[in-house]
Order: C-alpha cells, then structure tokens, then sequence
C-alpha cells in the first residue's frame, strides 16, 4: 500500500508552510532567532488546526533535525494511552539523561488533559525545575482540564479555526499539486464543511477524489458530503410561505 492520504502527505514541514496561525509562528521564529527558548509550551485549540505539527517542527529546529521520526532525544506520547502516574514517572527519569545527539531533550504530550490528576502531580516537580537541557510541548483540545498548577508553568499558545478562505486555497494548492483541476465552489464547499479544521479538509479532499478522474466538481463533492443544494432549502421555505402544502 504505496498511497499516503494528503493529511500526512502535505503535513508542513516548516513554521512558514503552517497555515491560518501566524500570530503563533511569527512568535515561535522569532523566539528560535533570538534563542529564547521556554522550558515548557502548551498548545490548546480545536482539533485539526496545526497543533502537533508546529509541535513537531519546533522540536526539529531546536535539534536542527530535518525529522523528528529518526531522533533518540525527541519523545512523542499519546495523553490517552500514557495517561497514569506510571508513565510519567518514567518520563521523569528520562529526563535525567543528557540528549544524545541534539541540544534539547524534547517531550511532545499530545491530548495532554487525559493525563490522571496523578500523573500531573508527578510532572509538577518536573516543569517547576526542569534540567536545562529538558524541554516540553503539550497539546491539548481541552484547555480547561489541564490544572491551573501545569498551564500557569508552560508558554501558552491559542491556536484558532482556520478561515474558510484559508482552508479553500490551500485545498486548491494541494489540487493541483496533485495533478487535479478543480471547480472552486467544490473546494469552498469543503472548506465549509470542516469547521475550521485543516486536517477533516484534507480528508473530505481525499473522499472526493477519490471518484473523480482529474477534475474536482462541485456535484461530485456535494454528493460525497452529502450536502443538499441550497435551491432546494428555498424551495421549501417559498411553499412554506406561500402555503403550499401539497407541493
């Protein structure tokens, strides 16, 4: 199975290819720049808009890696399923351990509010006084249920929904990268669907061209979303008015 989906194929690889959160990576260069670096980040806001992505590429530019997939001295951990006091007090003793290869010893906790209250207790210690060479990046989707006592000891980042414009043109950049003409009301269609979300776009993309040879049209998309057409929505709103039930 060669096929790698768009969400993963086009995943930026830069802070300058991120998209709709430039009040985030304009800070986060300067900060690299200038060799401000904070111990501890915590990135919240909805799904799909960036936030383990610029979490991966921060921690590749504070190593000067090209990719984090290759690198002893940057951990990854799922928040659902390395949530207890177990797997955070490991994580502890790691960080006694000088990085191999990078600068930093880096520590990427994805939906970081399913840890136990426990395990936040455990990493406390941890982010209070964290060894120089020790850096965290949480994500979470849920803000409110990290404790005030871990947020208020992390750089914290807002990451927002992206526009539908945003979302519409990067659709079309990636059409026809891969080689496909598109109607752009399809594109837009999409765009609106997702509620913000980067990564549902690239997936719904990735439904629809699915049934299409190498043009993307506004039916086809409509179809496979599900979507009824707005003239049939006013329609029904001029029977209602006007009282035609039978019609």
């Amino acid at each position: 199975m060669n096929y790698i989906v768009l969400s993963r194929k086009w995943r930026p690889r830069k802070l300058s290819e991120v998209i709709g959160q430039k009040h985030i990576t304009k800070i986060l260069s300067n900060s690299l720049l200038s060799n401000k670096i904070s111990h501890a980040y915590l990135f919240s806001g909805p799904r799909g808009v960036g936030k383990t992505s610029i979490a991966r590429i921060l921690a590749s530019n504070l190593n000067n890696i090209e990719s984090i997939d290759s690198s002893l001295d940057i951990i990854e951990l799922d928040g659902a399923s390395n949530r207890g006091i177990d797997e955070i007090r490991n994580l502890k003793e790691s960080t006694k351990y000088t990085p191999i290869d990078g600068l930093y010893k880096i520590f990427i906790i994805d939906e970081a509010h399913m840890l136990t209250k426990e395990a936040f207790n455990a990493l406390l210690k941890t982010l209070e006084e964290p060894p120089s060479h020790v850096v965290f990046i949480m994500a979470t989707t849920e803000i409110q249920k990290i404790p005030s006592t871990i947020s208020s000891r992390c750089q914290k980042y807002d990451f927002k929904k992206i526009s539908i414009d945003s979302i519409a043109k990067h659709l079309e950049f990636i059409a026809q990268k891969e080689g496909y003409k598109c109607d752009n009301k399809a594109l837009r269609l999409i765009a609106m669907k997702v509620d913000g979300s980067l990564r549902d776009a690239l997936s719904l993309l990735d439904k629809v061209i699915t049934l299409c040879e190498d043009f993307i049209s506004y039916d086809t998309t409509k179809d496979v979303l599900g979507i009824v057409d707005e003239s049939s929505y006013l329609e029904l709103l001029k029977n209602i008015y006007s009282k035609n039930l039978k019609q």
